[in-house]
């Protein structure tokens, strides 16, 4: 009994290598030719649009620094209305509790705060979009870090929309466009606020 219990167990041994599937399934392996394609060359080109994974850490989009250390004076992201719209979203969910609606730091949380309100955000135009990066990253003073509630791509859009947030609150109603102008002044007397 004994020794048929060891030759069982010798012959599953012996035939694990060839029994498991993945040691026997077809595969085309790097750098060898294959009947399968035309040009007879196994190893292909990436899909248009997809980055080998040593590309996806872009260090500046990560760390809102530029080579020099310095915050990226700009977006290191293209700038569009999707972009804007998911900032928009995240801004008034995340950010919009202490800093307000439109980053004035008028919000009914900053109003109990007893140490310090948070700042109007309207004061800091002259900073650089890679600081208001770091700061959503990292936190500023008695503001904690968001990065645990906001990706790096959602950080980016809420910059922008700070940024459109900021540009709205400087621009007088006569340079915007008549159009425009009538729409924003009917939302106004109607009392429903703007719609985007």
């Amino acid at each position: 009994m004994r020794k048929a219990l060891l030759l069982l167990a010798g012959l599953a041994a012996a035939g694990c290598d060839v029994l498991d599937p993945m040691m026997v399934q077809q595969k085309v392996k790097t750098y060898r030719p294959s009947d399968f394609y035309e040009d007879g060359i196994a190893m292909r080109p990436a899909p248009a649009g997809t980055l080998a994974r040593e590309e996806l850490f872009v260090p500046e989009v990560e760390s809102g620094l530029g080579p020099d250390g310095k915050p990226l004076p700009r977006l290191p992201v293209p700038m569009t209305r999707e972009l804007v719209a998911t900032g928009r979203q995240r801004f008034e969910v995340v950010c919009a509790v202490c800093h307000g609606l439109v980053g004035d730091g008028e919000s009914l949380v900053a109003r109990n705060m007893s140490l310090r309100p948070p700042p109007s955000l309207h004061l800091k135009v002259q900073n650089p979009d890679g600081w208001f990066y770091q700061v959503i990253s990292q936190g500023f003073g008695l503001m904690p870090s968001y990065a645990s509630h906001l990706t790096v791509e959602e950080r980016w859009a809420v910059v922008a929309y700070l940024r459109a947030l900021q540009l709205s609150q400087r621009t007088r109603i006569d340079t915007i466009p008549a159009a425009e102008r009538a729409r924003l002044m009917q939302s106004e007397k109607s009392g429903q606020g703007v719609a985007p």
